[in-house]
């Protein structure tokens, strides 16, 4: 009896002493996740549209950031709501766009790259095979190709806009 005890009570402090903290940093989080996630340059993306190549290029950022400025054809879905907009027939329908498989090539950016990587590895557990991010993200796309963009500054009032996601 004695020596059930002492096992089971050794075990508990086994099992107690063997808990670590689990929690990590954003940057943490998203240096994890960059090392499963394919990422494509800006001249590979304009390679890719100017040779017609089939694909879906997806912008995360917030619709304030992306109405200032955005990659032609890109579709706006905020990485706040994607997983629960992409697989939605109704949402492409709203774009003007057509359904996508979850085979077919998506190309993802946002800013700068840190909420792309986040995006790009959430399809993938949900399904999507073929994701990549544009390295450097919309700010690299916005140096590299100043006069490639387009606008829907209508849609954005006169005032001072808050930066969103700083990366």
């Amino acid at each position: 009896m004695k020596k059930t005890f002492l096992i089971i009570t050794g075990l508990i402090l086994m099992i107690g002493c063997n808990k670590t903290d689990s929690t990590i940093s954003v940057d943490e989080m998203v240096e994890r996740a960059a090392k499963e996630i394919k990422t494509i340059t800006v001249e590979q993306l304009k390679t890719k549209i100017d040779s017609f190549e089939m694909f879906n290029l997806i912008d995360v950022r917030e619709a304030n950031e992306y109405n200032f400025g955005y990659i032609p054809g890109a579709v706006n879905i905020p990485r706040g709501i994607l997983e629960f907009n992409i697989g939605k027939e109704e949402f492409w329908e709203s774009t003007g766009y057509y359904f996508p498989e979850k085979t077919e090539e998506f190309v993802l950016y946002c800013k700068k790259g840190s909420r792309s990587i986040l995006a790009a590895q959430s399809l993938m557990k949900i399904g999507y095979t073929n994701v990549v991010i544009i390295k450097g993200g919309w700010k690299k796309w916005e140096l590299s190709y100043p006069n490639l963009q387009e606008k829907n500054l209508e849609l954005e009032s006169h005032g001072e806009k808050e930066e969103v996601g700083g990366c």
